[in-house]
């Protein structure tokens, strides 16, 4: 019988790729972030891992042993680096200089603890910034660590998230497997609308109760969370907002608003600026809780329930902290539907080729 395989998540955030591994049947054993409510997020919804709130500079080779005694199969995060640059990597710019050095961090678990794979997830510039100068590091690096380094851009919708979010992937490989992840094996899904992902928590503006399911979208989402609903908390915001709002239809935005209801005249506003999402199309990318979209019915932003399931959370993910905070862990986080794919990928990988 093959054992449970086993998952860290650095700089883990609420937890969207621990989600994701979990989902395809992955033991997660770890989560690091230096955000107090996303690790009480991800503790709440991970249980019995090793959740830790600090500076992950502050974790010694010997106490990354101590926590995690047996190792660990597969190391995840989206460590930051945007600090790299082609001319200077060292260059006297503190913020770059702490980005690289927490990137360097996540590098030092991967040799310490020595995992079978690992992942790394970023914006799909560090592709191609500084002339690939990231890129380049991560495959030097990966290949000195003895991995088959792996990179592609992935749109979230392509697997199933009803939302236009791209990110950047990397996916080292033991070179003892013998191969290279495959990105052309991902699994695809059909594309998901904003209507199919959350048309049946309309009725909660009325009944406060959850309606009918009325996709298999929405199935999926309330698989395990018997009907309740959590984190949706529903909020209008002022009326001079709502005024203007009334004047948006579905796929429209603040040019659609009549100039005499602005404070002042702009020609300079964001395309997303008062942007009403359309119920018959997938979403823009979901943020960290700025009134930049707008449900596309009612004149409010969705609620972090609804910017959960537009990201693919299930129902029964809850996000703990102020709903500032939670819009941001929601905001932050990778569509766990889409990390579901990559993460099924890498399980045939390792199962087919080595004993866990």
């Amino acid at each position: 019988m093959k054992k449970e395989c086993t998952v860290i998540d650095l700089f883990c955030g609420a937890g969207g790729l621990s989600l994701g591994f979990k989902n395809a049947g992955f033991k997660i054993i770890g989560g690091i972030d230096f955000d107090k409510d996303a690790i009480a997020t991800h503790e709440l919804n991970f249980k019995n891992s090793v959740n830790i709130c600090g500076d992950i500079k502050e974790i010694t080779d010997d106490k990354i042993k101590d926590l995690f005694p047996s190792g660990t199969d597969i190391i995840i995060g989206g460590p930051p680096c945007q600090g790299f640059s082609s001319a200077n990597m060292w260059q006297n710019d503190e913020e770059k200089k702490e980005k690289n050095r927490l990137f360097f961090e996540y590098i030092r678990f991967v040799k310490v603890l020595k995992p079978k794979a690992f992942l790394i997830e970023n914006v799909r510039q560090i592709l191609t910034k500084d002339d690939s100068f990231a890129k380049k590091e991560i495959l030097k690096i990966g290949e000195e660590l003895g991995y088959n380094v792996s990179y592609n851009i992935l749109v979230a919708s392509d697997y199933g998230v009803p939302q236009n979010r791209i990110r950047a992937f990397f996916i080292g490989i033991k070179k003892e497997f013998g191969v290279h992840f495959n990105f052309d094996s991902l699994e695809k899904r059909k594309k998901v609308t904003v209507k199919e992902a959350i048309s049946d928590l309309y009725d909660y503006e009325k009944t406060n109760k959850i309606g009918k399911i009325g996709s298999e979208y929405q199935k999926l989402m309330r698989k395990n969370s018997n009907d309740l609903v959590y984190n949706h908390e529903i909020r209008y915001p002022n009326e001079k907002v709502q005024e203007r709002m009334k004047f948006v239809p579905q796929g429209g935005n603040w040019r659609d608003v009549p100039d005499k209801l602005w404070d002042t005249q702009r020609n300079n506003r964001h395309s997303s600026a008062y942007r009403r999402l359309k119920e018959n199309d997938i979403s823009i990318t979901i943020d960290t809780g700025h009134m930049n979209y707008f449900h596309p019915l009612f004149n409010r932003v969705p609620t972090v329930r609804e910017s959960a399931r537009i990201q693919s959370f299930s129902d029964d993910f809850i996000f703990c902290g102020s709903k500032t905070s939670q819009f941001r862990q929601v905001g932050n986080a990778v569509p766990p539907l889409m990390v579901y794919s990559i993460a099924k990928e890498i399980k045939k990988i390792l199962g087919e080729k080595n004993e866990l």
